[in-house]
């Protein structure tokens, strides 16, 4: 009889090890998403077909902490017009020359090869050269009809001190989650 005791006990404390060791995971998870990560859900079409509106994604803010966007990062950044956050993609970064001219990207006079940059409608501001400081991107939608970027002049090239960090997953719809590149 002292064994069946000792079975049911065991059985138990198995139990509770396992609930205690799936609370434990889920608020490890909590933290490092909310303390070193966020989540932002996107407004607009601009980043169309990868990222549509209604989609919630993760932000990697601890990313660019310790180091700087690459090109083609998805970033989002602070507006300096209206404080508002955007979510573009980074095409220029610092120091160098961006131009849009026939619908095709330049950096420093040569052609961008990238599906991110087929034929753009609208050069705006980039139908010169736009030369970036040393602390600024030059940032465009993936759906460049439908998006204000650095093309135009109301959100120019973005500060590096604007940008918050970078989209790394999309986690809703859950039928869409997927790594964002």
């Amino acid at each position: 009889m002292g064994l069946y005791i000792y079975d049911d006990n065991f059985l138990l404390r198995k139990i509770i090890r396992c609930i205690v060791y799936f609370i434990a995971l889920i608020s490890f998870a909590w933290f490092i998403v909310y303390g070193f990560m966020g989540q932002t859900i996107i407004n607009g079409q601009s980043m169309s077909p990868m990222i549509n509106a209604e989609n919630v994604c993760l932000v990697d803010r601890l990313k660019y902490d310790i180091g700087n966007p690459s090109r083609f990062d998805v970033v989002i950044f602070e507006r300096a017009d209206t404080g508002k956050e955007n979510v573009k993609r980074v095409i220029g970064l610092p120091g160098e020359t961006v131009r849009i001219n026939d619908g095709q990207v330049y950096i420093n006079g040569e052609k961008l090869d990238s599906p991110y940059t087929d034929s753009i409608p609208l050069s705006g501001i980039a139908e010169n050269d736009v030369e970036l400081a040393d602390d600024e991107y030059f940032v465009l939608g993936d759906n460049s009809d439908s998006s204000e970027d650095s093309r135009f002049s109301n959100i120019g090239n973005v500060k590096r001190s604007s940008i918050k960090g970078k989209l790394w997953l999309k986690i809703m719809p859950m039928s869409e989650i997927s790594l964002i590149r």
